[in-house]
């Protein structure tokens, strides 16, 4: 190449497709990891709330049967009162969906 105009034109061009190829690899290995972030996220607390639930569901079946989640007794004469505590788990539960419902419509 002779001319130095000409040789310029075809620097600039091959310098733009080769950044552009770049920046569209970089960009799909961003969104490829954004979106394993959301998915591990997603499952993670789909866990949490399957664990919770099943504890929750445990405990208020021991409480049904008059067993202790512990194994140990109340010490003293102070009753427990289980309908409170099964109360308060619902509660929690309803908050924790909630919650869940939030993040979800947010996503």
């Amino acid at each position: 190449m002779s001319n130095p105009l000409l040789q310029a034109f075809f620097v600039g061009r091959a310098l733009a497709e080769v950044v552009n190829e770049r920046l569209e690899v970089a960009l799909t290995d961003a969104l490829s990891e954004i979106g394993k972030f959301d998915a591990e996220a997603r499952e993670q607390l789909r866990q949490f709330t399957e664990e919770v639930l099943e504890r929750a569901n445990r405990a208020a079946d021991a409480a049904q049967t008059g067993q202790t989640t512990t194994g140990s007794k109340p010490a003293g004469g102070g009753a427990v009162d289980l309908q409170a505590t099964v109360d308060e788990l619902r509660a929690e539960i309803a908050l924790l969906r909630t919650e869940l419902q939030r993040y979800r419509s947010s996503s």
